[in-house]
């Protein structure tokens, strides 16, 4: 991502949580105080909901401005995973806030209070759903719009928030209209809510952060767009790091012929490593090269017998990478195994195999995690 794309980038970020933060300042102030003065507790509930979504605006919007700071000696990667670090952080607060809306909500249920609706209650509460939903369609869209999950989030969130609001003026509705008090239970209805919110934020932060599978998508993407190459046998062991929205980096293993010399090699590097980043955005900061047999016809043979052998585990999912030199009785080949199993036994029951097959041979076998989601 350019520097120019970054400046952009935080910009509609800063100003979309700008309008954010006023529109449920307001829905925030406003609801309070209906809420106090009908003895609402669905309705300060509502409130809450809307604090902490305030609070998530300026945290989002504190953790887009040091995401964006350049490079440094000790962080050369950048520093955007401060963005899910913020979301982090407001994962903690969502929860915060539905804790304690769940408990007021309880102790409503257990010791409730007469509600005092009127028409400027109803009015309001049409009001603000509106809002809500014209809000939350707008972030959500800017969101989609620079790739910031923080922004998609908070419009999710926002358009949930009309369906909340939505629960609470069903609630007075049936109170005006039949004397039934529902509120307190609307009140413990939207804190659940509000909790399962945070865990699901507090999930998807954490697997971000941990480091998740790449999207298999993105993944297929790359390889198609490598064996696009004549030169390109194949593209394996794909693994893409993440630094932040907008910041990937990867490595990859391609398979060139064996006539190719190191200067084709280098040509073909730089080529990709463009042709990748124009397409994707992910920078190849590492390709490994395997060798491929095209001088000896035997050789394709032996291949086909060794990856019989090997594919017959269930535990097997790929063979590549492989050469043989039958002068020097040399073997070497990669095996993409499954989770699980163990990488040290399963090179050495497949030494063990090949080894009466081909006597007085040098046999290397590395076993890969399948990372790159094959079957994804």
């Amino acid at each position: 991502m350019g520097e120019r794309q970054v400046w952009q980038r935080e910009a509609v970020i800063l100003r979309t949580s700008l309008i954010g933060i006023v529109v449920n300042l307001l829905l925030a102030g406003f609801k309070a105080v209906v809420g106090f003065s009908t003895h609402s507790i669905a309705i300060l509930m509502d409130a809450v909901n809307n604090l902490s979504d305030v609070l998530s605006s300026v945290i989002t919007v504190a953790g887009a401005k040091l995401a964006c700071r350049n490079p440094d000696f000790e962080h050369p990667f950048g520093h955007g995973r401060y963005e899910y670090l913020s979301a982090l952080v407001i994962s903690m607060i969502i929860f915060y806030a539905g804790i304690t809306a769940l408990v007021e909500s309880v102790k409503k249920i257990l010791d409730p209070a007469v509600p005092e609706y009127n028409g400027e209650t109803i009015l309001l509460l049409v009001v603000a759903i509106v809002v809500k939903i014209v809000l939350g369609r707008y972030v959500k869209s800017k969101g989609q719009q620079v790739d910031s999950g923080a922004l998609v989030g908070s419009g999710a969130d926002a358009l949930f928030d009309a369906v909340l609001s939505f629960s609470v003026l069903a609630a007075a509705l049936v109170y005006l209209q039949w004397g039934v008090s529902l509120e307190a239970y609307v009140g413990a209805f939207i804190a659940c809510i509000i909790l399962k919110s945070g865990y699901g934020l507090l999930r998807d932060t954490l697997n971000e952060i941990l480091g998740e599978r790449p999207n298999p998508v993105l993944v297929r993407q790359i390889k198609n767009l490598l064996v696009e190459e004549p030169e390109i046998r194949g593209a394996y062991d794909l693994m893409i790091n993440n630094y932040g929205p907008g910041r990937n980096y990867a490595s990859v293993h391609i398979e060139l012929p064996d006539t190719m010399t190191v200067e084709q090699v280098d040509e073909l590097t730089h080529r990709i490593h463009k042709k990748v980043f124009q397409a994707t955005g992910v920078s190849l900061t590492g390709v490994t090269v395997y060798s491929f047999n095209t001088k000896d016809p035997e050789a394709a043979r032996i291949r086909e017998n060794v990856t019989e052998v090997v594919m017959k585990h269930a535990w097997a999912l790929q063979v590549h990478g492989f050469y043989v030199d039958r002068k020097k009785k040399q073997m070497r080949f990669d095996v993409v195994i499954t989770f699980g199993t163990d990488r040290n036994r399963a090179s050495k029951e497949l030494k063990e195999e090949l080894e009466p097959l081909y006597p007085g041979y040098w046999i290397s076998v590395d076993t890969d995690m399948d990372i790159s989601a094959l079957h994804g």
